[in-house]
């Protein structure tokens, strides 16, 4: 017989009904705002009732160009409750990707941050700016700014009830979007269904994923507009789980007082963002009593930097996944046989991206089609499948038959499984450069180096960096052996205004020409190889 609508609502109003004093505690640029579920819910019956009353339809899609806070918190669950989807937009993305993401969603609202009105009227036209029927300033108040019609959040929900009858909904029917970070090309979108939604919540809960629970106070340094901040706004809530919010643009410093005055359990976070906070705990001499784990979502991660959250009795947990997948897919913890293991052979097995969530099927396939067998050495792509994996991109026919197999997704992943079923990430997508959490697109820098008056070619590799992991680094060939470091500014200025500041190359090397391989293409192990032989 069939179930009841897997939707996330539920979520909500059991965390409402069994634990309704817990708070959720957002920094603010000037103080602490806390409020209990009970609060948060009579605040998210208002967005509802004020959203239904401006005339928002089932699958309207409203975005937000927003950061981690109470507000955008109501938004996750508001708008998807009444049958509209919230579509997260990445504030740091190029401006051309925000007008190209806000035309191909076809937004009808964006919800945005008064610190991030300025970027965004940057990035839309005119004509794109026009067919939102509305802006809505997370704020009580709305500082001065081109778009219209605009409203603060404050006055769209005042005045309305605070209780709403939540409907019952189709749980295939798309709750939540999020766009890619386009390092191949322009940003795809992925739908979430109510239904993905909560069975990813579902998987996190298990001890195999976060292992989340009532006693647990969770602070997530993913950002909200990134993937749902791992979806932890709805695992925490299902949970019952006291849940922190860091707000705008934090520093180690406002991430360790946070997990003090609010004693953390649990903190998601990009590598560089751990070893900011490991840093200060250390600098400082702190201890943490609250503070039991936190989780490094990323590709790869050192022995050393686990080791050091270790040392303080912090555990890591360690994970993989994709936008497409919402996004954990895998969890490297070691197995109950392993615990009598010494602390090398643990470690080994953590810097893993460990194995599949329950829920998750995979395969490893070669270039013959074939599976590869577990011995550790044998590398395929990772294929993936499983109820909140998406097995198709929005409104993109021509990527979807590409990167999917049937309800297959091929990730592009290039992995290795040992004995014991670890995946280990041998490449992702060969020369993609993963830098702080995020990835840089060497063919897209090499296009824009190469779009230079007097660059004649160009080649891009990623190189090892203690803090962020990886970072750009470009060899050029220019028209003039006199050029070299006379166009290094000008570089510079051409890369930060068709890209994100970190995507500028930490080097930039000339040479005579660049070494080609058998096809003609640039040769980027042997770049490699002269880099480290400098």
């Amino acid at each position: 017989m069939p179930g009841f609508e897997q939707t996330i609502i539920p979520f909500l109003t059991r965390a409402e009904k069994f634990y309704p004093e817990k708070e959720i505690v957002t920094r603010t640029n000037d103080r602490i705002h806390r409020y209990s579920y009970s609060e948060a819910v009579e605040r998210i019956s208002q967005l509802a009732n004020a959203l239904q009353y401006a005339g928002v339809s089932r699958r309207d899609r409203l975005g937000t160009f927003s950061f981690n806070h109470f507000r955008h918190f109501e938004i996750y669950f508001g708008v998807p409750g009444i049958g509209a989807q919230y579509h997260t937009i990445n504030p740091f993305l190029p401006d051309k990707h925000i007008e190209h993401i806000v035309k191909d969603a076809e937004d009808k609202w964006i919800f945005i941050d008064p610190s991030l009105l300025e970027k965004l009227e940057r990035a839309l036209s005119t004509e794109t700016a026009s067919s939102i029927e509305r802006f809505v300033v997370m704020g009580d108040s709305i500082p001065e700014t081109s778009l219209d019609p605009v409203i603060d959040y404050e006055s769209l929900i005042g005045g309305h009830p605070t209780h709403y009858e939540w409907p019952q909904l189709d749980e295939n029917l798309p709750a939540s979007m999020c766009y890619t970070s386009g390092t191949t090309g322009m940003p795809k979108g992925v739908e979430y269904t109510h239904k993905m939604m909560w069975s990813h919540s579902m998987a996190c809960l298990t001890p195999q994923g976060y292992g989340v629970d009532d006693s647990d106070t969770i602070m997530s340094g993913v950002p909200m507009f990134h993937v749902n901040s791992n979806d932890s706004p709805f695992f925490g809530a299902a949970a019952g789980a006291k849940q922190v919010l860091v707000g705008e643009s934090p520093d180690p410093k406002d991430y360790v007082s946070l997990i003090q005055e609010e004693d953390v359990t649990l903190s998601f976070a990009v590598p560089t963002i751990c070893l900011g906070i490991i840093e200060y705990i250390e600098e400082n001499d702190l201890d943490l009593p609250s503070f039991e784990r936190i989780q490094m979502g990323a590709d790869s991660v050192s022995q050393n930097l686990i080791r050091r959250f270790e040392d303080q009795g912090i555990e890591v947990l360690h994970g993989w996944g994709m936008t497409e997948a919402l996004p954990l897919c895998t969890a490297s913890r070691p197995k109950p046989k392993m615990n009598d293991w010494d602390q090398p052979r643990k470690l080994n097995k953590k810097t893993k991206i460990g194995v599949p969530l329950p829920g998750v099927e995979t395969k490893v396939v070669n270039n013959d089609g074939n599976e590869v067998p577990w011995d550790g050495e044998s590398f395929g792509e990772l294929y993936v499948r499983g109820p909140w994996i998406t097995t198709e991109y929005f409104n993109r026919p021509a990527e979807n038959e590409a990167s999917f197999k049937g309800k297959w997704l091929k990730t592009g992943d290039i992995v290795t499984v040992d004995e014991e079923g670890y995946f280990d990430l041998i490449d992702r997508n060969k020369y993609l450069i993963k830098s702080g959490g995020e990835w840089i697109s060497s063919m897209q820098l090499e296009k824009a180096i190469e779009s230079h008056d007097h660059v004649i070619t160009a080649g891009v590799i990623g190189v090892p960096d203690a803090k962020w992991g990886e970072r750009p680094v470009a060899y050029i060939v220019c028209d003039s052996d006199r050029r070299g470091k006379q166009i290094s500014d000008s570089l510079r200025n051409q890369i930060s205004a068709e890209f994100p500041d970190w995507w500028t190359p930490d080097e930039f090397i000339y040479v005579n020409n660049l070494p080609e391989t058998a096809t003609g293409k640039i040769d980027k192990e042997e770049l490699e190889n002269r880099y480290q032989q400098r």
